[in-house]
């Protein structure tokens, strides 16, 4: 048995337009932009959707929207959204990141929310 929950909304934009999707999405949600000092990859869109993360990611790809998924056992939920018709692309740290049907990227994260708001929001698996 584990819990997931949808975690994070990316805006994945291309490593020379990142700051100026970052500008432009912070004006457009009327959401402070906020760079994360520790992972200069990304800048959080502060409340730009209650509940969820929202971020500017900054990426060697096409521009994209993708989805975290946190989870308190990443290698649960992986076989969970596999089974679903996912495949891994890849491993980046602990973070698996999935193509779903249809083409959408999905990431699975460990839980990186506030340990009372997983423990609300979760949803249990078996």
């Amino acid at each position: 048995m584990h819990r997931s929950r949808v975690y994070a909304i990316l805006i994945d934009a291309p490593e020379e337009e990142a700051a100026q999707a970052a500008a432009f999405w912070s004006a457009a949600l009327g959401a402070p932009a906020r760079p994360v000092p520790s992972e200069e990859q990304f800048t959080v869109l502060h409340e730009a959707i209650p509940g969820l993360v929202t971020a500017i990611q900054a990426v060697d790809d096409a521009p994209r929207f993708h989805v975290d998924i946190e989870t308190d056992d990443v290698e649960a939920e992986t076989a969970r959204l596999l089974d679903l018709g996912a495949t891994q692309v890849s491993q980046w740290l602990e973070c698996r990141v999935l193509r779903a049907p249809g083409g959408h990227l999905v990431c699975v994260v460990p839980v990186h929310s506030d340990p009372d708001v997983f423990a609300n929001e979760a949803r249990i698996w078996s």
